[in-house]
Protein backbone atom coordinates (compact mmCIF):
# COMPACT_ATOMS: atom_id res chain seq x y z
CA UNK A 1 0.00 0.00 0.00
CA UNK A 2 1.09 3.10 -1.04
CA UNK A 3 -0.33 6.26 1.10
CA UNK A 4 -0.17 10.23 -0.50
CA UNK A 5 -0.84 13.13 1.97
CA UNK A 6 -0.76 16.84 1.32
CA UNK A 7 -2.31 19.82 1.52
CA UNK A 8 -5.76 20.57 -0.47
CA UNK A 9 -5.28 21.47 -3.72
CA UNK A 10 -1.72 20.08 -4.07
CA UNK A 11 -2.08 17.30 -6.83
CA UNK A 12 -2.30 14.40 -4.60
CA UNK A 13 -5.10 12.52 -6.85
CA UNK A 14 -3.04 13.59 -10.51
CA UNK A 15 -0.04 12.45 -8.99
CA UNK A 16 -1.67 8.61 -8.35
CA UNK A 17 -3.58 8.73 -11.82
CA UNK A 18 0.19 9.61 -13.49
CA UNK A 19 2.36 7.30 -11.15
CA UNK A 20 -0.02 4.12 -10.97
CA UNK A 21 -1.93 4.55 -14.22
CA UNK A 22 -5.23 5.14 -12.60
CA UNK A 23 -8.77 5.72 -14.32
CA UNK A 24 -11.52 7.69 -12.67
CA UNK A 25 -13.30 4.12 -12.25
CA UNK A 26 -10.27 2.99 -10.17
CA UNK A 27 -10.61 6.27 -8.06
CA UNK A 28 -13.17 5.64 -5.37
CA UNK A 29 -13.85 8.98 -3.14
CA UNK A 30 -14.97 8.79 0.27
CA UNK A 31 -17.58 10.75 1.19
CA UNK A 32 -18.87 12.32 4.50
CA UNK A 33 -22.35 10.40 4.17
CA UNK A 34 -21.30 6.93 3.57
CA UNK A 35 -18.46 4.32 4.52
CA UNK A 36 -15.57 3.20 2.56
CA UNK A 37 -14.97 0.76 -0.65
CA UNK A 38 -11.66 -0.74 1.31
CA UNK A 39 -11.47 -2.92 -2.25
CA UNK A 40 -10.73 -0.27 -4.59
CA UNK A 41 -7.42 0.66 -6.29
CA UNK A 42 -7.12 4.39 -4.91
CA UNK A 43 -9.28 5.26 -1.97
CA UNK A 44 -9.53 9.12 -2.36
CA UNK A 45 -10.73 11.73 0.59
CA UNK A 46 -9.61 9.14 3.44
CA UNK A 47 -10.35 12.54 6.02
CA UNK A 48 -14.37 12.55 4.85
CA UNK A 49 -14.90 8.92 6.04
CA UNK A 50 -12.90 9.99 9.42
CA UNK A 51 -15.31 13.00 9.34
CA UNK A 52 -18.24 10.13 8.91
CA UNK A 53 -16.86 8.14 11.83
CA UNK A 54 -16.57 11.35 14.61
CA UNK A 55 -19.85 12.28 13.16
CA UNK A 56 -20.92 8.32 13.68
CA UNK A 57 -19.43 7.42 17.31
CA UNK A 58 -17.25 5.15 15.11
CA UNK A 59 -13.30 4.70 15.36
CA UNK A 60 -11.53 4.86 11.66
CA UNK A 61 -8.32 3.39 12.88
CA UNK A 62 -10.22 0.00 14.13
CA UNK A 63 -12.38 0.02 10.63
CA UNK A 64 -9.30 0.17 8.33
CA UNK A 65 -7.80 -2.50 10.72
CA UNK A 66 -10.68 -5.22 10.72
CA UNK A 67 -10.15 -4.44 6.81
CA UNK A 68 -6.61 -4.69 6.06
CA UNK A 69 -6.65 -7.47 4.07
CA UNK A 70 -9.33 -5.21 1.26
CA UNK A 71 -7.08 -2.35 1.50
CA UNK A 72 -3.32 -3.40 2.06
CA UNK A 73 -2.68 -3.20 -2.31
CA UNK A 74 -4.53 0.49 -2.51
CA UNK A 75 -3.04 3.64 -2.90
CA UNK A 76 -4.75 5.98 0.01
CA UNK A 77 -5.00 9.44 -0.86
CA UNK A 78 -5.21 11.98 2.53
CA UNK A 79 -5.69 15.38 2.64
CA UNK A 80 -3.34 16.79 5.33
CA UNK A 81 -6.14 18.49 7.96
CA UNK A 82 -3.37 17.32 11.22
CA UNK A 83 -1.44 20.29 10.84
CA UNK A 84 -1.51 24.09 11.28
CA UNK A 85 -4.14 25.76 13.17
CA UNK A 86 -6.42 24.15 15.71
CA UNK A 87 -9.94 23.97 14.96
CA UNK A 88 -12.55 25.45 17.74
CA UNK A 89 -14.92 23.07 17.61
CA UNK A 90 -14.76 19.80 19.61
CA UNK A 91 -16.03 17.71 16.86
CA UNK A 92 -13.38 19.32 14.42
CA UNK A 93 -10.37 18.75 16.90
CA UNK A 94 -12.20 14.90 17.49
CA UNK A 95 -11.90 14.90 13.28
CA UNK A 96 -8.53 16.22 13.34
CA UNK A 97 -7.33 13.95 15.80
CA UNK A 98 -8.96 10.72 14.36
CA UNK A 99 -7.87 11.81 10.56
CA UNK A 100 -4.24 11.89 12.20
CA UNK A 101 -4.07 8.62 14.54
CA UNK A 102 -5.11 7.18 11.28
CA UNK A 103 -2.67 8.64 9.00
CA UNK A 104 -0.19 7.03 11.67
CA UNK A 105 -1.54 3.74 11.70
CA UNK A 106 -1.55 4.08 7.46
CA UNK A 107 1.79 5.30 7.44
CA UNK A 108 3.26 2.35 9.75
CA UNK A 109 1.90 -0.01 6.93
CA UNK A 110 2.38 1.35 4.07
CA UNK A 111 5.08 0.40 1.76
CA UNK A 112 5.41 4.21 0.83
CA UNK A 113 4.38 7.36 1.99
CA UNK A 114 4.62 10.58 -0.13
CA UNK A 115 3.87 13.74 0.36
CA UNK A 116 2.74 16.09 -2.15
CA UNK A 117 3.73 19.96 -2.06
CA UNK A 118 2.62 22.09 -5.09
CA UNK A 119 2.72 19.00 -7.37
CA UNK A 120 6.27 17.68 -6.18
CA UNK A 121 6.86 14.63 -4.75
CA UNK A 122 8.88 14.14 -0.88
CA UNK A 123 9.13 10.62 -0.11
CA UNK A 124 9.16 10.26 3.56
CA UNK A 125 8.99 6.46 3.63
Amino acid sequence: MDLIIGGAYQGKTEYARKKYGLDDSDIYSCSKYSGIEFGAKCINKIEEFTLWCVKNGCDAVDIFRRHLCEWKGSVLICNDIFCGVVPLGADMRQWREMTGRLCNYLSENADNVIRIFCGLEQKLK
